[in-house]
């Protein structure tokens, strides 16, 4: 039996699959999350002009008012919780807080982040070793833990668990970041502007964080969901925001005593929790696909 005739039977009994294209995200699936994302924004921007009521307006009389499909009335859509709050006017400041907390948080994160790891991939040596030994520990250390004191130390605010939620990651930033500048530094055209005495600053907004910038606006996208889920569980249990302000994680917080009464009062935000992270976890898929083939580095 000669070799090429062995190697065609065989061929032909056990055929090769043929390779599959990655799957991409439906189109109407990428379009359906990227409208509820802006209408996410929309009513956070516009959170104060459509609220119907004030979501700290109390009602004993309304109290526990089931939502209007099931019992309800006009006056409150979604019914209300156990002081008569209205949760579609809670919900929707809900919203606010908890969008403003996200990007907020997802922002500070990112900056910190691709920031570090620009500087320790430019300068190299001690600072390299240095903020690597940073990315080690932050990585080590469970992010709860470091929650849990810096709420018990300094108290809790808005502003304060914005920052809080904006170390949230930033370690995956600078991994990320320091290895495309390590890898993009060393193109002809950078060469050639350091060849021409282009200062750090223009190379780097110039040359390599255009080619840098789609990578990181993937791990920022994903970034983002983590930061809403973070938010709606330090929230949840109590370390978040809290009253009279009102987020998505402690609605649902709130309402889990009731959750055999009043379902509706944790069910609306858990609704918009769900629907917001599949949301972005779509779009992140579909920008990491989108992705040019020139910023997927290797070296990473």
């Amino acid at each position: 039996m000669s070799t090429a005739w062995a190697r065609e039977w065989t061929w032909n009994i056990f055929p090769s699959k043929p390779r599959r294209a990655p799957r991409r995200p439906r189109k109407a699936g990428l379009y359906g999350a990227l409208i509820w994302i802006a209408g996410c924004l929309l009513i956070a921007a516009l959170a104060q002009l459509i609220s119907p009521y004030h979501p700290a307006q109390i009602s004993l009389d309304a109290r526990l008012s089931p939502p209007l499909f099931f019992g309800g009335t006009l006056e409150h859509l979604l019914g209300t919780d156990e002081l008569g709050r209205d949760v579609l006017a809670r919900l929707i400041y809900s919203i606010q807080i908890s969008m403003l907390v996200a990007v907020g948080g997802t922002f500070i994160s990112t900056l910190l982040g691709v920031s570090l790891g620009f500087l320790a991939a430019e300068l190299g040596g001690l600072v390299d070793e240095g903020v690597m030994a940073l990315v080690d520990m932050q990585a080590a250390v469970p992010f709860m833990m470091t929650a849990l004191l810096v709420i018990t130390i300094f108290g809790n605010s808005l502003a304060l668990f914005v920052c809080l939620v904006g170390l949230h990651g930033w370690e995956r930033h600078a991994r990320i970041a320091r290895g495309l500048a390590l890898t993009a530094r060393n193109r002809l055209h950078v060469t050639a502007a350091r060849t021409y005495n282009a200062s750090r600053i223009h190379i780097y907004a110039r040359h390599i964080l255009p080619a840098c910038a789609p990578t990181i606006v993937v791990g920022m996208t994903l970034g983002l969901t983590e930061t809403v889920l973070l938010e709606s569980t330090l929230s949840f249990l109590g370390l978040g925001i809290q009253p009279p302000m009102s987020s998505l994680g402690n609605m649902v917080g709130f309402g889990r005593d009731y959750l055999m009464t009043a379902w509706w009062i944790a069910l609306a935000p858990g609704l918009v929790i769900a629907a917001t992270a599949i949301a972005l976890m779509t779009i992140s898929e579909a920008l990491r696909q989108m992705r040019p083939r020139s910023a997927s580095f290797t070296s990473i």
